[in-house]
């Protein structure tokens, strides 16, 4: 996809809604949305024939799966999906199997892509806890680019665009390690920095400080309002700090019809960190923010009930 495309499906997408897009993480509750996967441990037992066959057969289910994700997303009116960060496993490993398979499936993977501008669906993607920039270990530090590489192939693949449009988000890491984190972020290949953004965190940094990380580093900011409270033990989704980074978060974007922001409630308490079923309680300011990924357990049952109460009331 080119810039102007980029360009075009933002402009299109803000143009078809003032409301707030609410996205789907990964799966659905019921089954309408799954993906199979392979253990590393599993996979190493096999032989290589048997790698192949299994690796081949996995990628075209997902492949399907993945496009039937976008139907559901377009039969639910949800116009913002993350994709599972396992969607092709084991493409990034020495026998190089998986990567000629993905290879092999390119113009397949590159329709997905032009699916998704059709129905007027951003995708974007979110590596797991193992990418971890900012640590001291330079073996985990390459280890994470390879990781990040790995995915910016994929994407590619897929056709979607370098750029924060199809981001790929990660948190900040090894604490107090920021100026770390700036200089690889600094040395990063155009494939992944052109698309990666940083969240604030419960633990490591905090909404003010991954902000002056990526204020440095030149990239956006994903705002967790939930993870924000955690950290600074707030009572309140409407404490006035949530707003001031929110507004914060959106000059980390270039284009600030592109932020992305995410919600989720706590299980058992406000302050919970475990993700309750359903979302019953959202900072007013979201409503300013153009795109928000509902991370609740109910996943497609979180965003009807947070439309039914939230959306229309506005």
């Amino acid at each position: 996809m080119t810039t102007i495309q980029c360009q075009n499906l933002e402009n299109q997408q803000q143009a078809k809604t003032s409301l707030p897009n609410l996205g789907l993480v990964c799966i659905t509750v019921s089954q309408q949305v799954r993906f199979k996967t392979i253990t590393r441990t599993r996979y190493l037992k096999l032989s290589l024939d048997e790698r192949e066959s299994i690796l081949r057969e996995l990628y075209q289910h997902n492949l399907r799966r993945l496009h039937d994700a976008l139907s559901f997303c377009k039969q639910n009116q949800i116009r913002l999906y993350r994709m599972t960060s396992n969607l092709f496993p084991m493409n990034d490993l020495e026998d190089q199997i998986g990567e000629n398979i993905l290879e092999e499936m390119s113009a397949d993977l590159g329709k997905i892509g032009q699916r998704a501008v059709a129905l007027g669906i951003r995708m974007v993607l979110h590596p797991d806890q193992f990418v971890v920039l900012s640590s001291d270990s330079p073996e985990i530090v390459q280890t994470s680019i390879k990781i990040l590489s790995r995915h910016a192939r994929d994407l590619d693949l897929l056709g979607l665009p370098r750029s924060p449009w199809s981001l790929m988000n990660i948190h900040g890491g090894k604490s107090q390690r920021a100026e770390q984190l700036v200089k690889v972020i600094s040395q990063l290949p155009e494939a992944i920095k052109s698309r990666l953004t940083l969240e604030n965190d419960e633990y490591a940094y905090s909404a003010s400080e991954i902000l002056a990380v990526c204020q440095e580093a030149k990239i956006p900011l994903v705002f967790d309002a939930h993870h924000h409270i955690c950290h600074e033990n707030l009572d309140s989704y409407d404490d006035p700090s949530v707003a001031t980074m929110l507004a914060a978060a959106q000059s980390t974007w270039k284009n600030p019809d592109s932020q992305l922001v995410h919600i989720s409630n706590g299980e058992t308490a406000f302050k919970d960190r475990k993700h309750s079923d359903l979302i019953t309680d959202m900072p007013s300011i979201y409503h300013q923010a153009p795109w928000i990924e509902v991370e609740a357990k109910r996943k497609e049952e979180a965003i009807a009930h947070l439309r039914s109460w939230w959306l229309m009331g506005q």
